[in-house]
């Protein structure tokens, strides 16, 4: 999963680093993402991994790395996958 959230970022986020070259739990933000890129990576994630992310969800935390993002459609994949 976290291969396909590096492709992702690299695809969708224009970060200032290559998305391969950061940790899992590196500052996304910091790497260069905008707020714009994070509508365009929200967007992606959704499409790859067939998952809405609830407006609960959309906060400047769940962004903040690739962990992060991973930890977010474990939980909706598998809330998914129980309902």
């Amino acid at each position: 999963m976290k291969s396909a959230l590096r492709r992702i970022l690299t695809e969708s986020a224009r970060l200032d680093v290559p998305a391969e070259s950061l940790a899992d739990d590196a500052d996304l933000y910091a790497a260069g993402l905008s707020s714009l890129a994070t509508v365009h990576l929200m967007l992606a994630v959704e499409d790859e991994f067939n998952i809405e992310i609830p407006d609960r969800m959309l906060t400047r935390r769940l962004f903040s790395s690739i962990n992060s993002l991973a930890a977010a459609v474990t939980e909706l994949q598998q809330a998914q996958a129980a309902a």
